[in-house]
């Protein structure tokens, strides 16, 4: 769900309720569209995030946040230190349902004049901004993110300027009073009924409008101006007692989950529409927006940093599937080399027989067990020797491409594993350093150049953590993250009678489970495979096949890729991948 107008308006209340006269102790800036308020009361302390990402922004109290900050501290936020911290918030404000909230803070200027500066967070999609206004000039101190008149003609957004607000939307307030019969000329368009409702009241979500229309018993597809003027009452009547419920600040915050456990979406009203779903009810939306965010901000994050390797592994991957397709059908064609060879044994036995000038020879083929004819063609400007060591040179050149090819194709369809290996773990990365780790290790395997910033000797900072899980019986299983965490789990970490899984034929990760007196049970064996499928390639599919074998029958060939194994005695278990095991024996870190 977006973050919404409505759901800022409680937001807002809350923070003005909790951090009127709070002292801004500390100011940091992990990402360059994001900072972290560190602010203390005399009730507690306080984290506030603002975000200006712009596919997550949102601003809210935050339990969860974990980031680091860069060694050289951004230019906005040394302004922000500047003008900001050690200042006291008098008041947290929203301009009715609109996605602009206003964070004013009294402050002392080095005359020790006291100055009020206003932090104004724009929550408008990839428009999203955080600005630094002087209150008394209403001139922009600085901002998160720089718009010239080149980029937006209605209004410039840069140091000294005039603050402008973004244009003002032609909609109504879901809390003022409306008629029914006003609510049916507005609302009765010829768009669809849930479309037409988050399109004319300010602050509205489609997904609130869903709910609206499930709690009407309306279908949100429906064309607003072809439904019932019976459905149209209802609508009516339930829209306007969720906005009577809205003006009286009542909340009824909650998030929902699947079955697996995940949670898909919330909001600042009790989301009926999920029936069959788990929806847990909070009294702080700060908390509901915080457990909604965290997971999807690390994922989005991560997305967009490893947007430059993505491509290139996604590259490297076509070529070489289109390398390996040519290569096959290469190899097919040089299946006409037997061809050669016979035609020439042939010639040779029927030498006596080819006259000059000949075309073409029809001779006895003593290979056709049926006594059949084989028609030969001829260079007639070459003499019968001469054609029959054309046909020997062309069967040996196409038998020695043959090994040359099955060679090279060994050896691209390595590398293409290991490609498969590097995408899956690139999608599944869930935090900086693991995708370091995996950037790291492919500059290392010739797979990217390093970046200048790689030149300089740093630490090594490669991540030995696998996930771990414990099994129904009791087993620990461990679970490699990357390619390098799985040479460690499989060539270091494990013992000799400990349980090596892998997906057949299919990229993931490698898994351990460790032995318990030199046994391990066929229970722990399937939920392993159950666990190595789910980080696998195979992760939407069914019955997947997963090989298992003792550790000792994994073997590590010489100059082999990180991540790289050869195994010989195994057998096989079938599974299908349930995210809901898995999270329920995950040992969080």
């Amino acid at each position: 769900m977006a973050f919404d107008g409505i759901t800022m308006h409680f937001v807002v209340r809350q923070l003005n309720d909790l951090l009127t006269n709070a002292k801004i102790d500390k100011i940091s800036q992990a990402e360059k569209d994001e900072i972290l308020l560190s602010l203390r009361t005399s009730n507690g302390t306080y984290k506030l995030l603002i975000s200006a990402s712009a596919s997550l922004p949102r601003i809210y109290l935050t339990y969860n946040y974990k980031k680091e900050n860069p060694l050289k501290a951004p230019n906005f936020l040394m302004v922000l230190r500047k003008y900001l911290q050690g200042g006291r918030i008098i008041a947290v404000r929203q301009d009715g349902f609109d996605r602009s909230v206003f964070i004013d803070v009294d402050t002392y200027d080095e005359l020790k004049e006291q100055k009020t500066r206003t932090l104004i967070v724009e929550v408008m999609g990839r428009h999203s901004n955080i600005i630094l206004v002087d209150q008394q000039s209403d001139k922009i101190l600085d901002c998160a993110k720089k718009i010239p008149i080149s980029v937006s003609s209605y209004r410039e957004v840069l140091p000294g300027m005039t603050y402008k607000a973004p244009p003002k939307q032609d909609k109504l307030s879901p809390t003022d009073k409306i008629s029914l019969e006003d609510f049916i000329k507005k609302v009765c368009t010829k768009t669809q009924i849930h479309k037409s409702l988050y399109t004319i009241f300010s602050g509205m979500s489609p997904l609130i409008a869903k709910e609206i229309c499930y709690r009407s018993n309306i279908e949100p597809s429906l064309i607003a101006n072809e439904i019932s003027p019976i459905q149209i009452e209802k609508l009516y009547g339930v829209f306007t007692r969720l906005m009577n419920e809205l003006a009286d600040n009542k909340i009824q915050a909650c998030l929902v989950e699947n079955e697996a456990g995940n949670i898909v979406d919330f909001s600042c009203i009790y989301l009926s529409m999920y029936e069959g779903y788990d929806i847990k009810e909070f009294d702080d939306i700060s908390r509901v927006c915080d457990d909604f965010y965290y997971l999807r901000d690390v994922k989005d994050r991560i997305n967009q940093k490893s947007h430059d390797v993505r491509k290139v592994v996604s590259n490297k991957i076509s070529l070489l599937e289109n390398k390996i397709e040519k290569q096959t059908a290469e190899i097919n064609e040089t299946s006409k080399a037997q061809d050669y060879k016979k035609d020439a044994d042939l010639l040779t036995a029927y030498i006596y027989m080819i006259g000059e000038n000949q075309e073409e020879i029809e001779v006895d083929d003593f290979y056709d067990e049926n006594g059949g004819k084989r028609l030969i063609k001829l260079d007639k400007n070459l003499s019968p020797s001469e054609n029959i060591q054309v046909l020997y040179k062309r069967y040996n050149k196409m038998k020695n491409r043959k090994k040359e090819l099955a060679l090279q194709m060994e050896n691209a369809k390595e590398e293409l594993d290991y490609l498969y290996n590097l995408e899956l773990f690139i999608e599944n990365a869930s935090s900086q350093t693991e995708l370091e780790d995996i950037v790291e290790e492919m500059v290392s395997q010739g797979v990217i150049r390093p970046r200048k910033s790689d030149n300089k000797k740093k630490k090594k900072t490669t991540d030995f953590s696998p996930m771990k899980f414990i099994s129904d019986d009791g087993y620990e299983i461990f679970v490699g993250k990357n390619n390098n965490q799985n040479d460690y789990l499989t060539m270091k970490f494990a013992k000799s009678d400990d349980m090596w899984l892998h997906t057949k034929e299919i990229a993931g990760s490698h898994g351990i489970i460790k032995a318990q007196n030199g046994k391990v049970s066929d229970n722990a064996i399937k939920q392993t495979a159950i666990i190595c499928s789910f980080y696998s390639k195979a992760r939407f599919s069914q019955s997947v096949p997963v090989d298992y074998t003792q550790r000792k029958n994994v073997k590590k060939p010489n100059k082999a890729k990180p991540g790289m194994v050869i195994y010989l005695t195994n057998n096989t278990i079938y599974v299908t991948p349930d995210e809901k095991l898995v999270n329920k024996l995950k040992i969080e870190e």
